[in-house]
């Protein structure tokens, strides 16, 4: 009977360590609200936290070594005293380099039209099939985003399931009047997002991403140069993007988590390939200007 119960309560903890998808790292902030008891923000923190690594979000199984990294950073800018928040949010999301300790940022954002209500200790309720809330449909909507993000540079076009699902969230949330999920409430917002990764148009920078990582990052710990050789291949690609839809938000979204990165691997290079790849990226985009240009130097 004994081993019996033990038998039970390893496969019940077994099941939900292989359920958690992401390794999420939550922070609440409230620097500009100026009351003395912030119990109320510790309590949001810990239900964000509890939403986002106790649910599977992906349909495979995921070993505990393989989840996702990833951070998501509320600064609370207004609350009411009661139940009604306002503030932004930054989601970040790394996936590792194969044979090293380096990982690579895959999203780095700052959503700004963060508006939800939440009461001290209710449960976060969430479903797919409708809106519920704006603070559960914001985290679901960005897990179902890095999860797609993961599996679109371990697999090409393997996040399409998690990006429709996010998809799906944003159509249900129309039926809201919070902001960020509709056409017009400007052009870098959670609508926008899903749209473009779903939109076949983009479908050279996700088959990009793939690229880059497979074939690119992860063969440097091997061989550096073959590994940048093969990333020199695919910066057409992102050429054919830009020409196609200027300004639109997923290229943006790339160059905000790659610009570093790809100063760094082009800052060891020979001077004419390292002149050639900060030409393009000052054109393709200038925003991050004074990082390329150190590769002149």
């Amino acid at each position: 009977m004994k081993k019996l119960l033990l038998y039970t309560v390893l496969m019940i903890v077994c099941g939900q360590a292989m359920a958690q998808d992401l390794n999420a790292r939550v922070q609440v902030l409230s620097p500009k609200i100026q009351v003395a008891n912030k119990r109320v923000f510790q309590t949001l923190e810990t239900a964000m936290k509890d939403f986002l690594n106790g649910r599977k979000w992906s349909a495979d199984p995921i070993l505990p070594q393989e989840r996702i990294d990833c951070n998501f950073v509320l600064n609370v800018t207004n609350w009411d005293g009661s139940s009604n928040f306002t503030g932004e949010l930054q989601v970040q999301s790394s996936r590792p380099v194969y044979g090293s300790s380096y990982t690579s940022t895959l999203l780095n954002l700052n959503d700004k039209d963060i508006n939800f209500s939440y009461t001290e200790g209710q449960t976060i309720d969430y479903t797919d099939q409708n809106f519920q809330g704006n603070l559960s449909s914001i985290m679901a909507f960005y897990a179902n985003i890095i999860v797609g993000l993961d599996y679109d540079s371990f697999s090409k076009f393997g996040g399409t399931p998690y990006f429709l699902a996010a998809q799906t969230i944003v159509t249900n949330a129309q039926t809201s009047s919070y902001s960020g999920w509709k056409a017009f409430d400007g052009n870098v917002n959670r609508y926008w997002l899903s749209e473009n990764l779903n939109n076949k148009l983009y479908n050279p920078l996700r088959s990009f991403l793939y690229d880059y990582h497979r074939n690119g990052l992860d063969i440097m710990s091997d061989n550096v140069s073959k590994g940048r050789k093969a990333i020199d291949a695919l910066l057409p690609l992102l050429q054919q993007i830009d020409r196609q839809r200027v300004g639109a938000m997923l290229p943006l979204i790339f160059y905000t988590a790659k610009s570093d990165e790809l100063v760094s691997i082009y800052s060891k290079a020979d001077n004419q390939e390292r002149l050639t790849a900060m030409n393009l990226f000052l054109q393709l985009d200038p925003a991050n200007g004074n990082k390329y240009q150190t590769l002149q130097k």
